[in-house]
């Protein structure tokens, strides 16, 4: 096991979060991870995050909005044009 203190494991949670890392880099945060409990904070408040932030993406405008907002912006554009 390679040397994995909250400094690396800090740096690298986002993308251990994302399993953008390589399996012995995972490896070690992980361990690290069910050892320390500030880093442990730190991963849930960042799945947290992670979690609302996705949730979020996902959720669409109601249809009356989202024409109004287009019909504003095809306005706003077309006054550019002709200016």
């Amino acid at each position: 096991m390679s040397d994995c203190g909250c400094e690396k494991a800090k740096k690298d949670l986002e993308e251990y979060l994302r399993h953008e890392v390589c399996k012995t880099e995972a490896a070690d945060i992980r361990e690290h991870l069910a050892n320390c409990p500030d880093c442990q904070n730190e991963a849930l408040v960042s799945r947290t995050l992670t979690d609302a932030v996705q949730r979020a993406c996902k959720e669409t405008a109601p249809e009356d909005l989202r024409n109004q907002v287009l019909a504003s912006l095809r306005a706003t554009q077309a006054s550019h044009e002709t200016a």
